[in-house]
This record gives structure tokens, C-alpha cells and sequence, in this order.
């Protein structure tokens, strides 16, 4: 009877293991922007657009794998099939549509963070003569070159743009007073001035309700209407107000 139930369980065995995986869905990201997506102390990826990313991963029966991309190479990476998806708080603008389709799937606005202590602002435009940070290839820095447009018309000198091709080398700056500000994401702003309130502090109110969207080749359209039907799921069964109130980010939902 022994070798019988041996004999029984063997093909079971087999069967278990050769069971396929579930398919990846590879994630281009910018792992460097908490709260939305960073690596904790584990080194893991952690964040609101990693929470997201993994719910709808799981809806389409598939497994999200995150590939830590530097912020300007994101849509280059998913134009060459290094990634199915982008999920890195990537701001939907006409020029990003032109080469990409975007899923739209929260809301973000703009700030700036400064050293603990120095004199607010009201507008980008107070930031006239000053020497600013921001990430290549962000709307921040679109949105300085902009501001140096109208400064130049009324003959004002313009902001000194400091480029960066990552986050902390940019935070650093302004720690050490190598830099007046930096330009950024409302919802990285709050967490840095959050999480080191002695350090950091925002420059202002948020300003631009700016669309944010999951970055997909406009080739893809069967992945595409998947998981824009996988999004809309989340937000009618309430997985998706519970990872923006987890963030403390619920400002941000989709109305």
C-alpha cells in the first residue's frame, strides 16, 4: 500500500511542478520618487504607482515586474520593447501623445522644495535669478523654461535651471545650499518636507491639477484596452481608493 500511495502521488507531483508561471508585465519606472515609487530598506519598490502597478499585474492574470529606469529614458525603453508598460507619474501632455498613448489614472500637481527656512513664493515667477534643480525630461523643468519665456518679457533674469538626471542628487544640492530650490512633484515635495521637516519645506501652495497616465505603445492596443478595463475594475471594487488612502494621497483620485 505504501509504494502504491508513492506511485499515486508521483504524477501529482509532476503535474505541480511543471504548472506554468504567470506571464510578467514589465514596468519601466523610475524607482527614485517616494511616494510614488522608491525602494525601501529592503530594496524593494514600494509606492503608490507600485501598489497600482501590482493590483492590475494580479487582474490580468499576470506577474508586475519592475525595471528601474532613469526618468528621461522611460519612453525610449518602452519604444524599444524593454517594457510593456510605464508607471512612473508620467504627466499626459500633447507631446508625450504624439509618440505614446496614456491611460489616465490620478491627478498631480507641481511644487518646490527649499531648505528649511527660506522665504516662500507665489508663483514660478518668483523664482527669478534664483538656481533651480529638476529631473531631465520632467514637466517641472517645461514648466521653468516656460516661466524664463515671460520673465524675459518683462526684461526679469530668468531661473538658473540645474539639471539632474536623478532625485537624491538633487536633494542634496538644496541641503547643502549648492542650489536655491528644487522643482518637483507636489507628492514628492510633501513627502521629503514630511519625512525631514528640519530640512526641506515647500516653497508654496501646489499649483496645476496635471493628468497622469500609464505610458503604453500606441502598437499595443490589445494590453491597452486590458488594462483600461482592469483600472476601471479597481475603481468600482474600491482597491483603488484604498491605495490612495494608504498614500494619504486621496486628492489625486480620478473624480
Amino acid at each position: 500500500m505504501a509504494l502504491a500511495a508513492l506511485w499515486l502521488l508521483a504524477p501529482i507531483t509532476a503535474i505541480a511542478q511543471t504548472e506554468p508561471a504567470k506571464p510578467p508585465l514589465r514596468i519601466c519606472s523610475a524607482i527614485n520618487r517616494p511616494p510614488m515609487e522608491y525602494f525601501n530598506a529592503a530594496q524593494q519598490p514600494v509606492g503608490i504607482d507600485i501598489d497600482l502597478a501590482n493590483v492590475l499585474a494580479s487582474r490580468l492574470n499576470m506577474t508586475a515586474s519592475f525595471i528601474n529606469t532613469p526618468f528621461a529614458g522611460l519612453i525610449p525603453s518602452l519604444l524599444a520593447g524593454h517594457c510593456d508598460i510605464i508607471m512612473a507619474q508620467l504627466f499626459i501632455k500633447p507631446a508625450r501623445l504624439k509618440v505614446i498613448d496614456e491611460i489616465p489614472y490620478m491627478s498631480s500637481q507641481v511644487d518646490y522644495i527649499f531648505k528649511a527656512g527660506k522665504p516662500k513664493i507665489s508663483s514660478p515667477e518668483d523664482l527669478s535669478g534664483r538656481k533651480i534643480a529638476g529631473i531631465i525630461g520632467t514637466t517641472s523643468i517645461d514648466i521653468m523654461n516656460d516661466t524664463n519665456k515671460t520673465l524675459a518679457a518683462a526684461h526679469r533674469p530668468p531661473i538658473n535651471i540645474m539639471p539632474f538626471s536623478e532625485n537624491s542628487s538633487a536633494l542634496q544640492q538644496v541641503e547643502f545650499g549648492q542650489v536655491d530650490g528644487y522643482a518637483v512633484a507636489y507628492e514628492t515635495g510633501l513627502y521629503y518636507t514630511r519625512l525631514q521637516p528640519k530640512i526641506f519645506e515647500l516653497g508654496g501652495a501646489p499649483f496645476g491639477k496635471i493628468a497622469t497616465g500609464i505610458g503604453i505603445s500606441k502598437q499595443n492596443k490589445p494590453l491597452e484596452a486590458a488594462i483600461t478595463i482592469a483600472l476601471d475594475g479597481i475603481r468600482k471594487d474600491g482597491s483603488y481608493a484604498m491605495i490612495f488612502k494608504r498614500w494619504d494621497l486621496e486628492g489625486d483620485m480620478l473624480p
